[in-house]
């Protein structure tokens, strides 16, 4: 007997989830809904989902397991739904909310089984259009089980995410992202309007922002619905870290005042020793870039030649730029892609079929 699996929000990471589901649990029947009427239309289509219901609720009562891939506040409502209609007695339940903190607590006064769950993934793209079932392949996921025992059952479930499993108390989940993944996401965007004030006075700072200012605030893209919704769901832990950041940055302050050159050395010093010291080519807090450089001449039809080349590996480009090109000299030709596996299978191409010489960011 097929085990009903539902999937509440069939956005990038619920509809990914399903892909994987789908392709590696046999027999998993997969029960898709989203408030939006044309995704739960693309996701039958696209049979990313074995059936859409007219309600949450309607698909909840009929299923084995249920995820809400849905943003934190969301999934609190969720939970006070499930709380109140009749559920199999044995579901287990699950969401995928970048803080845990508050959802784990929230859900302890409800009869059903929860295990808070974050898969570690994303993207600069969203929705269901979006969904691939290689997301989360060497991310990690992170689950929070308090009570519960059925974490074999979640693992067994996300087989096909090829992910990494780690097991955390919600506190010390909130605590690690808020430090690796969501005040990095706070300075990056601060840094970012800061420039756009100074670019008032100084309208060239943004042409010059072009480069190397672009690529470290990367992360200030991110969808502005889903990081209000994380700030202030782990709104104690962030403010303890800005105030921890605001009294470093004091101290800078005072070197420069007191012009103590030692202080300010040993300060880029040390933070270049651990950075050089950081794991490379794994997945962690914030998704990771996955860029090719291709060295190119500034002539016709060479883009094409490049992204023709690559075509033929099947490799998908998630964004494509030229960093810098001048009449008669070599320019640098920019390309992300969406793995560390499809960014060496790109590398290859390039350098086997061509006499442009790359290199990995």
């Amino acid at each position: 007997m097929s085990q009903k699996i539902m999937i509440a929000g069939l956005g990038l990471i619920g509809a990914s989830l399903a892909k994987c589901i789908k392709k590696a649990v046999a027999d998993s029947y997969l029960i898709g809904w989203d408030h939006c009427e044309s995704t739960n239309e693309i996701a039958i289509q696209s049979q990313i989902v074995d059936f859409v219901p007219a309600s949450f609720t309607e698909g909840a009562i009929q299923s084995d397991i249920i995820i809400l891939a849905l943003p934190v506040e969301i999934t609190k409502a969720y939970l006070a739904e499930l709380g109140r209609v009749t559920l199999k007695s044995n579901v287990l339940v699950t969401d995928t909310g970048s803080t845990k903190a508050k959802i784990v607590q929230f859900a302890q006064q409800f009869s059903f089984d929860f295990i808070g769950g974050h898969p570690m993934a994303g993207s600069h793209k969203s929705g269901i259009l979006t969904a691939d079932e290689n997301l989360f392949e060497n991310a990690y996921y992170i689950f929070t089980p308090t009570t519960s025992n059925r974490m074999n059952e979640l693992q067994r479930l996300f087989q096909g995410t090829r992910a990494k499993y780690v097991e955390l108390a919600p506190n010390e989940h909130d605590q690690i992202t808020g430090m690796l993944s969501h005040l990095p996401h706070i300075i990056a965007s601060g840094l970012v309007n800061q420039a756009n004030t100074f670019n008032q006075s100084q309208p060239r700072a943004q042409q010059l922002a072009a480069g190397g200012f672009r690529d470290i605030t990367r992360i200030a893209s991110s969808d502005p619905r889903m990081w209000t919704d994380i700030l202030l769901s782990n709104r104690q832990e962030l403010l303890q870290l800005i105030a921890t950041w605001q009294k470093q940055m004091e101290q800078v302050s005072q070197w420069l005042l007191t012009k103590d050159e030692k202080a300010i050395f040993r300060f880029f010093e040390d933070a270049k020793e651990t950075r050089d010291h950081l794991p490379i080519h794994q997945t962690g807090a914030i998704p990771a870039f996955y860029d090719l450089l291709i060295d190119v001449p500034d002539h016709p039809g060479v883009v094409a030649e490049v992204t023709q080349l690559l075509s033929t590996g099947n490799l998908s480009l998630i964004n494509l730029k030229i960093l810098e090109t001048r009449e008669d000299i070599l320019g640098v030709l920019q390309i992300s892609f969406k793995s560390q596996k499809e960014l060496q299978q790109a590398q290859q191409l390039i350098t086997e079929n061509t006499t442009y010489q790359c290199r990995i960011k």
